[in-house]
């Protein structure tokens, strides 16, 4: 939630935008104006007074409270009693896959099986949770960064390595745009960490992609799923056959 100070700072960035000084505030109020220098200083006022000053400004409150919302941190990670709340019910985990690939509630209902009363509770849900702030008619922001991940050894990456992982690579891949790489090799440590920040960008446009196209009609879009992995790894029969190295390590 916004705070007032949040409503307070955004209401100073906007009489800077129109050009108007505390002078033409204070006039436009019937106040004096050091009372409103002292007033926006403290950054601490009534709604009403905010809404006076949105008057003033020819300015929404719901525009303006909207516009602080907008400007708020964006989340990364999860915590971990987050993730496991998402978790806990597959619909509002299907919900919020739905949702972190921007679906609207209509698109949702027209695809699964769940009603428009189920779609709007676990919307609600996610909203509690901290991953959308949801509008009025159903409409929602997205609170999360575009470089956001579920936790490494979180709930839903547990998830995922125990109902989804064989289910996905059991695919044959050989579909027009499917591919499965699988590339090996030994280089420099300190070059590891550039090839995965160039797997984050990969998967940085994919995602910015997705929200571009939505504007296409949906008979010329098709639903993938990209999975980047990149990790110190061999084998564990090919580790078993290594010559043991001095101290007893393979």
């Amino acid at each position: 939630m916004s705070t007032t100070a949040d409503l307070v700072l955004a209401l100073k960035k906007e009489l800077k935008a129109a050009q108007m000084t505390y002078a033409d505030l204070a006039e436009a109020l019937g106040m004096a104006e050091s009372s409103v220098k002292r007033m926006l200083a403290k950054g601490d006022m009534p709604l009403s007074r905010i809404d006076a000053i949105c008057h003033v400004l020819r300015l929404d409150f719901a525009d303006l409270a909207r516009r602080v919302a907008d400007n708020q941190p964006l989340i990364k990670e999860l915590t971990q009693q987050q993730e496991q709340a998402v978790v806990a019910d597959k619909k509002l985990l299907l919900m919020a896959i739905c949702v972190l690939s921007q679906w609207t509630l209509e698109q949702v209902l027209a695809t699964y099986r769940l009603s428009e009363a189920e779609g709007i509770k676990y919307l609600a849900q996610l909203d509690r949770i901290g991953i959308i702030e949801l509008r009025p008619m159903n409409r929602y922001r997205l609170k999360l960064a575009k470089t956001f991940r579920w936790r490494p050894h979180g709930p839903v990456m547990e998830y995922f390595r125990e109902n989804a992982v064989h289910d996905y690579f059991s695919g044959t891949f050989d579909k027009s745009g499917e591919g499965l790489m699988l590339v090996h090799g030994a280089i420099s440590r300190t070059l590891a960490p550039a090839f995965l920040e160039r797997l984050q960008r990969v998967a940085q446009d994919f995602a910015q992609q997705h929200l571009t196209d939505q504007r296409l009609p949906e008979k010329e879009r098709e639903g993938y799923t990209l999975l980047l992995a990149m990790r110190s790894w061999e084998l564990s029969v090919f580790t078993e056959m290594r010559r043991l190295q001095p101290g007893g390590n393979r």
